[in-house]
């Protein structure tokens, strides 16, 4: 298949989830509050693409949630491109993804991050993500998570939700304080050879993740909390800040590729605390 073709397929495709997405969350907050959508541009002096963040703060369900959309290209700066690969000899790029993150008001309710992209240097490949951090451990909600990703793997490979589970817990860990950021997903990376079924993979990640977060606040939503388990849940976010800034892997890509600032951090929680 024609390279272009594949760059249109696969950014079309996250184009239509960030839409997907951001319907849903409207819906679950019964259309009374509404995204704040940023387009952006990698370079205003010349055209190396860019995105659109959408941001929605304090509803009734949702404390912040962004979903952000991007499609790039251009040239990895000299000091980064040796940590690409593919990108050694020939710096250019292309690349486009999606990237939720949810941070619920209910603290009961646990935190969701998901992500797919799409990367060409002087070869293409697919990687990407899903992991739920609760600050309160439910043992019911985290076995029927794994279990919804569990048989959605297994649609493609019996081997990868083994493989991409143990990925997921190697890569959201963080070493500082020896503790796993969450109860773990799935994470993947460097999908390549195979376009078509790698692309059928990708896409089922973005149905499953829209089923998975429906699911979970559904189950939730109408539970009562208190302002312990309230707190409890600013230290647990304070974890994942710590995270996404000393580890993750696609802030490091944005700030070093030129992206924008606000849609790369968007990540972030609105409130956190440290003990």
């Amino acid at each position: 298949m024609d390279l272009d073709i594949k760059k249109d397929l696969t950014s079309s495709w996250f184009k239509t989830l960030q839409d997907a997405f951001c319907d849903d969350i409207k819906k679950i907050e019964n259309n009374k509050t509404d995204f704040k959508s940023t387009n952006w541009k990698r370079n205003k002096l010349k055209d190396e693409g860019g995105g659109e963040y959408r941001i929605l703060k304090n509803g009734k369900v949702f404390e912040k949630v962004g979903v952000n959309f991007s499609k790039v290209y251009g040239k990895f700066p000299k000091e980064y491109k040796k940590n690409i690969p593919g990108a050694e000899k020939n710096a250019k790029f292309w690349a486009s993804g999606i990237s939720v993150v949810m941070h619920m008001k209910n603290p009961l309710i646990p935190a969701m991050h998901f992500n797919t992209r799409y990367i060409c240097t002087t070869y293409d490949w697919f990687g990407g993500g899903m992991d739920v951090t609760p600050s309160k451990v439910d043992k019911t909600e985290k076995k029927d998570f794994h279990n919804i990703l569990k048989k959605m793997c297994n649609r493609h490979s019996p081997h990868y939700y083994t493989k991409y589970k143990k990925w997921c817990d190697e890569y959201f860990y963080l070493h500082h304080r020896k503790e796993p950021r969450g109860i773990g997903g799935i994470f993947f990376d460097y999908k390549k050879n195979n376009f078509e079924e790698n692309f059928k993979f990708v896409r089922d990640c973005g149905v499953t993740f829209q089923l998975i977060f429906n699911k979970i606040i559904q189950r939730k939503i109408k539970k009562k909390w208190t302002m312990k388990e309230k707190e409890r849940q600013y230290v647990k976010r304070g974890r994942y800040a710590e995270f996404n800034l000393l580890y993750d892997r696609g802030t490091k890509f944005g700030l070093q590729t030129g992206g924008n600032i606000k849609a790369i951090l968007m990540s972030l929680p609105p409130k956190a605390k440290w003990e």
